[in-house]
């Protein structure tokens, strides 16, 4: 799928949400594009959503992924293409161990095997003055670790073990506690704050981050950028629920392996986990409201950040 290729509605959109994916803001050209990686198939731009303003966000400095580890020679030109300044990579040090580091532009594997192999943030600069900087952002919480949910779900081949895991809600439950530990725990949200100030900073952008899946890390960073930019609530979860279009092969064939291969004899059980569902990216804002009198606040309070930063995202994010 190339650059240029509109996204369609999502499964599991409904309601406004649906309606702005099918025929409203994201429709055409300003749509959340495909980057065209056949090693991530969910990297995609932000560009193109409309601010409350007027404003645009401007194609190309603001990129969104799953895993990097998986690019082709072909991927890496691509990603060469944009002229990225940063990459901040949101996978757990497990995450890291069992798929591997990053393939980032301009970074030897072993710079970034280095830098990925910490259980803290850590940074590889960039070497040239046109090269890439890679941020180990490690978000990850023992309650809610769904890599090792998934490991030890695929560890124990006993059907009863499994369904009493992940069955009757428990997989969509263990989802619902993760969206809202992302703005319960100081760390986690450091660590999302921390990414906005990258991409804040005066050289900040071209700027893509990732998580494994690019959906849940990756998906709630993305819906914080695009609410402190002023983009209405509909379309940050239609861009939120683009991840079940872009997914949807390689979550049918992993789900159909997991089958053949005899690791899971009800292996839709791991659906919740894979999908992106709204209920999640509720739970989240329900969490900010809870805590916080108005977004606002939990821009100041919650994320630690001020206007000076939102003046930044602004500057190099938008476009009039």
């Amino acid at each position: 799928m190339t650059d240029q290729q509109t996204e369609t509605a999502a499964p599991g959109a409904s309601g406004r949400a649906a309606d702005v994916l099918a025929g409203g803001p994201l429709a055409g050209l300003a749509a959340a594009r495909s980057l065209g990686l056949r090693g991530a198939v969910n990297a995609r731009d932000l560009g193109g959503y409309r601010t409350a303003d007027g404003q645009v966000l401007r194609h190309g400095v603001a990129l969104r992924s799953d895993g990097l580890n998986r690019l082709t020679d072909e991927d890496l030109d691509t990603l060469t293409g944009y002229g990225l300044r940063q990459v901040v990579d949101l996978r757990s040090l497990d995450e890291v161990r069992e798929a591997g580091p990053d393939r980032v532009p301009g970074l030897p594997v072993a710079e970034i095997a280095a830098a990925e192999l910490s259980a803290t943030p850590i940074t590889v600069g960039r070497t040239t003055p046109d090269g890439v900087t890679l941020h180990h952002l490690p978000v990850f919480a023992a309650d809610f670790d769904i890599y090792v949910a998934l490991r030890d779900a695929l560890a124990d081949r006993s059907p009863e073990k499994q369904r009493a895991l992940l069955g009757d809600g428990r997989a969509a439950a263990i989802m619902v506690g993760l969206y809202r530990w992302f703005v319960t725990d100081p760390v986690a949200r450091e660590r999302f704050a921390t990414v906005l100030r990258l991409l804040a900073a005066p050289d900040g952008a071209p700027l893509l981050f990732h998580c494994s899946a690019g959906k849940d890390r990756t998906g709630w960073t993305a819906a914080i950028l695009l609410t402190a930019l002023g983009v209405d609530r509909d379309t940050v979860y239609a861009d939120y629920l683009l991840t079940n279009e872009r997914s949807a092969a390689i979550i049918e064939h992993i789900v159909d392996s997991f089958g053949t291969r005899g690791l899971m004899e009800e292996p839709e059980l791991l659906l919740p986990v894979f999908r992106a569902d709204r209920a999640y990216l509720d739970a989240a804002f329900e969490e900010v409201a809870a805590g916080w009198a108005s977004f606002e606040k939990f821009w100041q309070d919650g994320l630690g950040l001020d206007d000076e930063v939102l003046a930044g995202l602004r500057a190099n994010l938008l476009a009039g």
